[in-house]
């Protein structure tokens, strides 16, 4: 049905070389988003990361941000600017699921990231964008504090002692706020501080993350869309300060799944009322300066866990379901290919079909009704890398550490 329309818009993806439609689509944006269909596939990894030191190399992007938490990829940050070994501090990873970013993949990456740093006038910084860190970040602010500011100690403390009876467990603490107990007022208070007292990004940052973690664990218990819309929220709101710290001209990739950088207004997200980071992006620096680059295949395997907190399992993933995006591409479309878009928009690109969607959490067996988001691709993405057939990461840990649900229900 979609077949002669399908081969004529895709470009060969054989190696790193066959991106160059896409860098020319590219033209002057400054954010560069590029997804994933799964958090645990070595292809879209692997991928993901030659795209970006093309644009790193050749169009002078300035950092990567990513889909994980400030203080554990501040301290892979701190590492590729020359200082400990990255592989190092991406093991220090402790929270599940640690393999998104404690993988062989990612530590190849940073690795090669610190070798090209060590020559470059301007090292090139990888940061993460998410919101989960509330206790983490509070640690990193007493140190901080401790150590160049101790008159305003006593304000981070507060924050501490109010979360201290909830044991660091983020359940705990949202189930008390839907009895009324809340301690957002010591953290905007910390953080309003903070503001008048330094201008080190990471604290600033720190301090943000706990605000807005609080605020993501308080909506959580809802099960609505606003837990999700505060985080992605707090995602746009961080790569704008970052793009804001490197100053003008800077230029950012973004690591993330298909599901935050893939514009809402395109799926069924927004039938419920949920925004994410590629529609935010879009609305904050306009299309021109924003390009989102989508990932998909058709069968393989994947990394993920079986329910919340379960050790990490290499899975099979199936043929994709009849009828659904990645089903149409692999009958006409057998091999690796690029699709940049243009304003000739064929059916395919404009209709709305079921799109692949792998979260931390994955049962093949739900494919007959679960795993597939509603897409209107032309509208998603800017461009789409297609990858029939997939292997797993290679995870770091030999096991799954951790079971906080942070993610729960939607776990991408």
């Amino acid at each position: 049905m979609h077949g002669d329309d399908l081969q004529a818009l895709a470009g060969p993806l054989r190696d790193a070389g066959d991106f160059d439609p896409l860098l020319d689509r590219l033209g002057g944006a400054r954010v560069v988003m590029l997804g994933e269909a799964s958090h645990g596939t070595h292809e879209f990894y692997r991928r993901r990361a030659e795209l970006t030191r093309r644009l790193i190399d050749e169009r002078g992007f300035s950092f990567v941000a990513v889909e994980g938490d400030w203080p554990d990829c501040d301290r892979v940050d701190r590492a590729v600017r020359g200082g400990a070994d990255p592989r190092q501090a991406l093991s220090e990873f402790d929270r599940w699921p640690t393999w998104m970013w404690a993988n062989e993949e990612v530590g190849d990456f940073v690795t090669g990231l610190r070798e090209a740093n060590l020559t470059r006038a301007d090292p090139v910084g990888f940061h993460g964008l998410d919101v989960y860190s509330l206790w983490e970040s509070l640690d990193e602010i007493c140190a901080y504090l401790r150590e160049h500011d101790p008159e305003n100690l006593p304000a981070a403390l507060a924050a501490v002692g109010c979360l201290g009876p909830y044991g660091q467990d983020p359940q705990q603490y949202a189930w008390a706020t839907v009895m009324g107990s809340t301690c957002a007022p010591p953290l905007v208070e910390l953080l309003t501080t903070l503001r008048y007292r330094t201008t080190d990004l990471g604290i600033l940052q720190n301090a943000e993350a706990a605000v807005g973690a609080e605020n993501y664990y308080r909506e959580m218990v809802s099960n609505g869309p606003e837990s999700w819309n505060v985080r992605d929220v707090h995602m746009v709101n961080t790569l704008d300060r970052l793009l804001q710290h490197y100053g003008p001209g800077s230029k950012a990739v973004v690591w993330a799944h298909n599901t935050h950088i893939g514009d809402a207004r395109a799926t069924d997200m927004a039938d419920v009322g949920m925004v994410n980071l590629g529609q935010l992006g879009r609305e904050r620096w306009g299309d021109d300066d924003v390009v989102l680059v989508g990932f998909g295949s058709h069968r393989g395997h994947v990394l993920a866990g079986p329910a919340w907190g379960a050790p990490v399992e290499v899975m099979p993933v199936p043929p994709a379901r009849a009828g659904s995006l990645e089903a149409i591409l692999d009958a006409s479309v057998p091999e690796p290919a690029l699709f940049v878009f243009d304003d000739d928009r064929p059916a395919w690109l404009t209709d709305t079909l079921a799109h692949r969607a792998i979260g931390v959490v994955y049962q093949p067996s739900r494919e007959a009704y679960g795993n597939y988001v509603p897409t209107r691709l032309g509208d998603r993405y800017d461009a789409f890398v297609w990858l029939p057939e997939t292997t797993a990461l290679v995870p770091m840990h030999a096991t799954a550490v951790g079971g906080e649900r942070e993610t729960y229900p939607v776990g991408v």
